[in-house]
């Protein structure tokens, strides 16, 4: 989500930038020409991320918590060796309680269950529901507990969302657990997101994503069979996928590389959803080169948000998009919160990246990168349906916005680098 800046977080981000100075990322001065359809592509993909792309997996879409929670509780119910689950957001509500018992009814029944909540994005968990999955025998950590004595760590979370069961099937995306994500991405105060469910090789890489945070949270390093059961990694579909993860406390841009890499790379579309907008002038100079090129560039961003200041800061930059013809749509039925990009309508990204500096520049993040036609349109499709549901920003009235909007662009100015 990142339900991130409500009044308590709004006080954390401003203590975090007070005591760890502003995030970035090294600059990418130049970025080569690439197609997206050619294999040297995904080998320069592969190359700055650090994972290759495997194919004969299985994709499926989940949209919203209609189907992103059923599809969860089904393949948590089937496990039979190990669950792992890492998750930012975990609140009250329906879908929290149905993941709660379903993880807890498999580890009364002997499966091994671990799970990393991140210590900021569970702050709002009930602890009756971290006392059911520990009193069934699950092992629940959380990932940098918040502490006066390492604030120089605290502004690093785990924003990535993994669930892995016996090693074999994974869904992750930008969901979190909570009431909010209920119901079918078009009710006012509910969330809009997309999830995927994974089957087949790529896996591998879901769980190893997992098993990095976990060993740094427990000191334990999971391995073996039942997490990774190579042998029974068979071919599940015709779809070659890759899991690009991002560690920017370890030192690492892979994620910021590879959506700079990708928009370059476009010589149709660039269609994009995130409901974190706030992109660093890079960002913004690759999207107008796009533009500028005659790609048909066109955003979709939540129009209403979780606190107006993300808005905001937001919006300050839209001036330079709109005057290069780049289409900027805002989604009205409820919380935008689906990441998802697709090039050329055949490569699509979905996961929890965030496109502003808190995601490049602090957050562990995990999105997974599909090089499949079908996939992407699919993906095209939704996109459509929600450009739809939207109303299209135009530059005239973005120009002659009020003296309030300016004015919490301006007060947005000191929370940029924490967004």
């Amino acid at each position: 989500m990142t339900t991130r800046l409500g009044p308590a977080r709004i006080g954390l981000a401003l203590l975090l930038t007070i005591t760890t100075g502003c995030a970035g990322v090294p600059p990418h001065l130049e970025l080569p020409t690439l197609d997206i359809k050619q294999p040297a592509f995904a080998a320069t993909l592969g190359a700055y991320t650090g994972t290759t792309v495997v194919g004969g997996n299985r994709v499926e879409i989940l949209l919203n918590g209609e189907e992103i929670f059923p599809a969860k509780v089904a393949v948590i119910r089937k496990a039979r060796r190990t669950i792992n689950y890492a998750q930012y957001v975990f609140e009250d509500g329906e879908p929290a309680r149905e993941i709660t018992e379903a993880l807890a009814e498999r580890c009364r029944a002997g499966v091994k269950v671990n799970v990393l909540l991140d210590a900021v994005g569970a702050l709002a968990m009930p602890s009756q529901f971290r006392e059911e999955m520990t009193n069934a025998g699950c092992r629940v950590e959380s990932y940098r507990p918040l502490s006066p004595f390492a604030m120089d760590r605290v502004n690093y979370r785990n924003h990535r969302r993994i669930l892995v069961v016996d090693g074999l099937v994974g869904v992750t995306g930008g969901s979190g657990i909570s009431g909010k994500w209920s119901g079918n991405g078009r009710q006012e105060g509910h969330w809009r997101d997309t999830d995927v469910l994974l089957e087949g090789p790529v896996v591998e890489q879901l769980q190893g994503a997992f098993a990095e945070n976990w060993l740094e949270t427990t000191g334990v390093a999971i391995g073996g069979p039942e997490y990774f059961p190579r042998r029974r990694l068979e071919v599940k579909g015709a779809v070659d996928a890759q899991v690009v993860r991002s560690s920017p406390a370890g030192g690492s841009t892979s994620m910021y590389t590879m959506f700079l890499l990708a928009l370059a790379s476009a010589q149709h579309t660039i269609h994009i959803t995130n409901p974190y907008f706030v992109p660093d002038d890079k960002m913004i100079d690759t999207l107008i080169g796009a533009a500028k090129r005659g790609v048909q560039v066109t955003l979709i961003i939540p129009g209403a948000i979780d606190h107006n200041l993300v808005r905001q800061a937001s919006r300050s930059e839209f001036g330079r998009l709109l005057k290069n013809d780049i289409e900027i749509y805002e989604y009205r039925p409820a919380l935008l919160h689906a990441k998802t990009m697709v090039v050329d309508g055949i490569w699509a990204t979905v996961g929890s990246t965030n496109l502003d500096r808190r995601s490049f520049a602090l957050n562990e993040e995990l999105n997974v990168a599909i090089y499949d036609p079908e996939t992407a349109q699919r993906l095209e499709r939704i996109f459509e349906q929600d450009r739809g549901n939207s109303r299209r920003v135009m530059y005239k009235y973005w120009k002659n916005r009020g003296l309030a909007s300016r004015f919490l662009e301006f007060l947005a100015l000191p929370l940029k680098e924490q967004m």
